[in-house]
């Protein structure tokens, strides 16, 4: 009985790690096309197998331009980007950063992200659920450090260094998504109720309004 129990509670496991993430594949490739008239597979159509080119798995990605407020730039590689990615249940991001530039936090709703500094001096962590006292885990990362963020929790990028800075990060998703928190917020569509954002953080109406000015 014991036996069964256990076998039971593996399979129960398996199944689970099996659906967490991007469904497994069940041909070679699917490689994604805008039109109805082939089989819908993980949000788009696949392409007639015969039609499939290299480029359909080939893109080029240049530096970022991170002249903007945040000093960052994050280069998105997803099956938006290279069609053949359709089903294979990955992608990657470019993340350039000037000096002092910051990846605010953000979250990937359906992929786990690991990433690679290629250069210069990062700041990076991510903060765990409620369940776990919503603990940061943080680390300083230099050129070749690797660092993991968990599928669906918080985190971040700080470029600490005088100089820029340049991120390769994979994800376990064709298409992970991503919500930046003080986007979604404070520049939601329609915006939040006031009402909401001033009780959820105990402040008053006017500093809800002076952030929500910043996203407009």
């Amino acid at each position: 009985m014991k036996v069964v129990y256990f076998l039971v509670a593996f399979l129960a496991l398996a199944s689970s790690i099996a659906f967490a993430y991007d469904p497994s594949p069940l041909q070679d490739f699917c490689v994604a096309v805008n039109e109805n008239n082939g089989v819908f597979v993980n949000g788009e159509f696949c392409k007639d197998p015969k039609l499939v080119k290299a480029e359909d798995f080939f893109t080029h990605v240049e530096p970022g331009n991170t002249s903007n407020k945040l000093g960052s730039k994050v280069t998105p590689v997803t099956v938006t980007e290279i069609a053949g990615l359709n089903t294979l249940g990955i992608s990657l991001v470019r993340i350039d950063y000037a000096p002092k530039g910051l990846n605010p936090p953000h979250t990937h709703p359906r992929g786990t992200e690991i990433l690679i500094v290629v250069e210069g001096t990062l700041n990076v962590g991510f903060v765990a659920s409620n369940q776990n006292n919503n603990t940061l885990f943080t680390k300083v990362l230099n050129k070749g450090d690797v660092f993991v963020f968990p599928i669906g929790l918080i985190h971040f990028q700080l470029n600490v260094g005088n100089v820029n800075a340049i991120a390769i990060a994979g994800l376990s998703s064709q298409n992970p998504g991503v919500i930046t928190i003080a986007n979604a917020l404070f520049g939601s569509t329609p915006l939040i109720s006031s009402d909401v954002l001033t009780k959820a953080f105990q402040v008053n109406n006017i500093v809800i309004q002076n952030l929500e000015k910043q996203f407009l």
